[in-house]
């Protein structure tokens, strides 16, 4: 097995740090990985805030569905899909006039760029996961960014084509977080189709899930509750923070798209 793909299969999200400080060599090399990921048409649809300042941090980790390990996280980037770089550069080239002269319309960016921009933004996060776990750096993926629009949108001071797509926090592990055991992963067979798309049927699910429901809680909080997808729909996309981000998702694109 090499390298790469033993950091790949041992990564695991990682929510307590050290109190130790990245290493600015470190932080720089994990940086200028993360800028060569692949990007579509090299035009690099994304930004990256690197949040510095405590206060910042302190309210992220209250606005991001109260997560006090944010605040203590050594280095916090978030990553933006923008289209706004792109769409002022066209202003700025005057492309409205080389349009008119070809008469074909001027437009600006659409739900496809949004989408092809979110691709290019998660895509570098990966880069800068792997890098980071290369240097024994530990990670953690904060998709609630993506929640409390008004908020976030005035805190980071993000224009119209800009969509926070995901947070990454990162720091060194403590003890405990290296001895903790990974989360298992569903296996390949549920997972990977050939040539096209194929529905599982009941009996799949049975299998598939066996294993989470096995290791299901039990007890009072549990009552009512009589398998792994009715918990997980009740704690995940049923739960308020699931509605919220839908509910600020809408207001990211309409605000996009200039609703």
């Amino acid at each position: 097995m090499n390298q790469v793909i033993e950091t790949l299969l041992k990564r695991k999200s990682v929510r307590a740090y050290e109190n130790r400080e990245i290493e600015p060599d470190v932080k720089a090399a994990v940086l200028k990985a993360t800028l060569r990921a692949p990007t579509a048409g090299n035009m690099m649809l994304y930004s990256i805030i690197d949040v510095t300042d405590q206060r910042i941090k302190d309210r992220l980790a209250v606005t991001c569905d109260n997560q006090p390990f944010i605040a203590r996280a050594p280095m916090v980037w978030i990553f933006l899909a923008d289209y706004q770089r792109w769409n002022d550069y066209f202003l700025a080239s005057d492309v409205a006039s080389v349009c008119q002269q070809k008469n074909q319309p001027f437009r600006t960016p659409e739900e496809g760029d949004l989408f092809l921009a979110c691709c290019d933004a998660l895509i570098a996060a990966q880069n800068a996961v792997i890098a980071a776990e290369s240097f024994g750096l530990g990670s953690c993926y904060i998709g609630d960014v993506i929640e409390q629009y008004e908020t976030h949108k005035e805190l980071l001071s993000l224009p119209q084509y800009v969509f926070p797509i995901c947070m990454l926090v990162f720091g060194y592990p403590t003890q405990q977080q290296k001895n903790r055991l990974q989360t298992s992963r569903f296996d390949e067979k549920f997972i990977v189709f050939e040539n096209e798309y194929r529905q599982l049927a009941s009996t799949e699910f049975d299998e598939m899930f066996a294993e989470r429901e096995s290791q299901m809680p039990k007890g009072k909080a549990m009552e009512g509750i009589e398998n792994f997808g009715q918990a997980t729909y009740l704690r995940k996309f049923g739960s308020e923070f699931s509605v919220e981000m839908s509910r600020s998702a809408r207001k990211w694109l309409k605000g996009w798209s200039g609703g």
